[in-house]
């Protein structure tokens, strides 16, 4: 039998340029998944997990079925070629991370299973790289490396300053000033229906045509079609806030960094058009009411947005807030050094 503990992770800044070699600058939450295998000799994997209240089970090799317990089924199939499990095994998952948020549920249960399986002494780098492997090849979801690393390496009060290229990283700690609230805007989200793949998509496309590996190292983007402008835009400007912000994090700026968590929304809502109504105006009212910052978190399409707020603002500010917006609700604060 294997056990592992794995966060969540809501990105603070760097949104779709993990795939472009940008740096992005996501945080371990206090919620997480945890994850049991016990490995048996049937040619049958079976999952149970109260969060979604039901089993689910399959054969060995079965290909994804737009299942929720696919995320575990292709681990267990990672781990196999891996060589960490033989035959078939039973798995239990128990996360307190509301899925569909855009708060990396879904690698935190891949990174999960692997971690229970492989021996204590591999390196997390190489579950990460597996764990992405799942999403891209067995869910079917082109994602960056981001996710899996930041739940790979980071603990809860910890930021992941993290060169998606090369895959270097430090962990930072999160002053103890500083106070990052994680709210989810009622909106649904799902990476897997298409909408993540399109953006992907026309980032590369826009990389090609100004004949570069990176978007990130675009600089001159006036002869791309109107189309992909927007999107390039975003994506140069994007590393460029992500890097300022990692070293306004090490500085201990939190006006600084709170108004690149800012722009760096109007710019996913603008030129990437990513964000929904919804998110908008929760954004929007949190910073009319003196939020430092606030953006929308993850691929977007809905999901969560994460706030920093005054040290000083406590729950008599947050009340208000989600009462003028009745389909929001806290998902979490991020734990502090």
């Amino acid at each position: 039998m294997g056990k592992s503990w794995t966060p969540g992770r809501v990105n603070l800044i760097g949104e779709w340029i993990d795939f472009n070699g940008g740096w992005v600058l996501p945080a371990a939450l206090p919620l997480g998944v945890e994850i049991t295998v016990t490995p048996h000799r049937e040619a049958l994997d079976r999952v149970c997990s109260a969060q979604f209240d039901n089993r689910a089970e399959a054969p060995l090799n079965t290909p994804a079925r737009g299942h929720w317990a696919d995320y575990v089924f292709g681990a267990l199939q990672a781990a196999r070629r891996e060589g960490y499990l033989a035959g078939g095994a039973n798995v239990e998952v128990t996360s307190d991370i509301p899925a569909g948020a855009g708060v990396s549920s879904s690698a935190a249960v891949t990174l999960g299973v692997l971690k229970a399986v492989a021996p204590e002494t591999t390196c997390r780098t190489h579950l990460a790289k597996l764990a992405r492997g799942v999403e891209n090849n067995f869910i079917g979801v082109p994602c960056g490396i981001m996710d899996q690393m930041a739940v790979a390496h980071t603990l809860p009060g910890e930021a992941l300053s993290l060169n998606t290229r090369t895959l270097d990283f430090d962990r930072v700690a999160i002053p103890p000033d500083w106070r990052f609230v994680v709210l989810h805007s009622g909106v649904t989200r799902k990476l897997a229906d298409g909408r993540y793949k399109l953006r992907r998509e026309a980032c590369l496309e826009a990389a090609r045509a100004v004949e570069l590996d990176w978007l990130c190292d675009a600089d001159d983007i006036s002869d791309l079609p109107a189309s992909l402008r927007p999107i390039a835009r975003h994506v140069i400007d994007e590393n460029h806030r992500a890097k300022a912000a990692i070293k306004a994090l090490r500085a201990g700026e939190a006006e600084k960094f709170g108004a690149l968590m800012t722009a760096s929304h109007v710019s996913l809502r603008d030129d990437f058009d990513v964000s929904t109504p919804e998110v908008d105006a929760l954004v929007a009212s949190a910073v009319d009411r003196g939020a430092l910052g606030a953006r929308i978190t993850g691929a977007g399409f809905g999901g969560c947005c994460v706030l920093l707020l005054p040290g000083s603002m406590g729950q008599d500010w947050l009340d208000p807030l989600l009462n003028d917006h009745p389909a929001a609700r806290l998902i979490c604060e991020l734990e502090r050094v």
